[in-house]
């Protein structure tokens, strides 16, 4: 699943970006940019690993949601979920492409039936799965829904995406102690989650109140 990302500021840092680059980055540069560089270099690496990157460069990717500059975090963001999109098989990558245009339609049954045939042709593409889990979660499937979390995070457990997935599922099934566990991780992966850290204090007193009534 898909939390909101820094979408304004990733479009105001690339506008910013755009103006100022010159020749395009080589995969080695952009590493050596977003880990060293000031803050235009950071941003333009960040930005060039969702075209040039591979899912060993994600750690990277990770750790520049951390950085100081918005700009950053929100390019690091974008990344990271572009690379997460790559199978590596141009035909599934096709398929994929597919399978998001029914779920922005709203057709839940061919988006469905898409990314079930990922999953049958390249089970280890986790986000195949994690695609299947939020069209699950969006039609009330919550037990399935869950199952595909599972499967995501067998095969990348660092995707902030199926962790607050699983927060919002758990959320639905009424166990909201387990929903600000899976929450709190999710944001010690990706502190930009801000929906999450807003829903964080919220579950904490709702949880505190409930703790309350019992006594």
């Amino acid at each position: 699943m898909r939390s909101g990302s820094l979408a304004l500021v990733l479009v105001v840092a690339i506008a910013t970006m755009g103006a100022q680059s010159t020749a395009p980055l080589t995969r080695e540069q952009a590493l050596e940019n977003i880990r060293k560089g000031d803050v235009q270099a950071r941003r333009m690496g960040a930005l060039a690993l969702g075209e040039l990157g591979t899912m060993a460069d994600v750690p990277v990717m990770l750790q520049a949601l951390r950085d100081d500059d918005e700009g950053v975090r929100a390019a690091a963001e974008s990344s990271v979920w572009q690379v997460w999109s790559r199978s590596g098989d141009p035909a599934i990558d096709a398929l994929f492409s597919v399978g998001v245009e029914p779920m922005t339609r709203g057709d839940a049954n061919g988006a469905i039936a898409t990314f079930t045939e990922i999953i049958k042709r390249k089970p280890d593409f986790a986000e195949g799965w994690n695609k299947r889990a939020t069209i699950y979660y969006l039609v009330g499937e919550y037990e399935k829904s869950l199952k595909d979390c599972d499967e995501v995070m067998k095969r990348n457990p660092s995707h902030f995406g199926a962790l607050a997935g699983y927060g919002q599922i758990y959320l639905q099934l009424d166990q909201p102690e387990r929903a600000l566990d899976y929450f709190r991780q999710a944001l010690r992966v990706n502190p930009n989650l801000r929906g999450v850290a807003q829903i964080i204090p919220q579950l904490e007193r709702a949880l505190m109140e409930r703790r309350k009534g019992t006594i």
